[in-house]
């Protein structure tokens, strides 16, 4: 199982924690902590989400209105963006 991530999801996930920290300090960490659970569940289990469109799937955080996208890649899932549900829904869908 292979984890990759585009270079962009490093400042997506850091401007979701912006939004946090000010509220407690500790709610960043959580937000962090279930993305991190969700991806791994992606990575074991690449079908499990929904499909969006040809190329990606969509997993959505329980506890936060955020999501990720993704698609399978041979070796395992390569994490292309994170955005709030509220986004565009354009937004990031031209990175690979």
């Amino acid at each position: 199982m292979s984890l990759e991530f585009h270079p962009a999801v490093a400042k997506d996930l850091a401007e979701a924690v912006r939004r946090y920290d000010p509220v407690s300090p500790r709610l960043g960490e959580q937000f962090l902590e279930e993305f991190r659970h969700v991806v791994k569940l992606a990575a074991r289990h690449p079908g499990r989400f929904h499909p969006v469109g040809k190329r990606f799937r969509r997993a959505n955080l329980k506890r936060f209105p955020y999501h990720f996208l993704y698609r399978e890649i041979e070796e395992g899932i390569r994490v292309t963006l994170v955005r709030h549900h509220r986004r565009d829904p354009a937004y990031g869908l031209e990175r690979e």
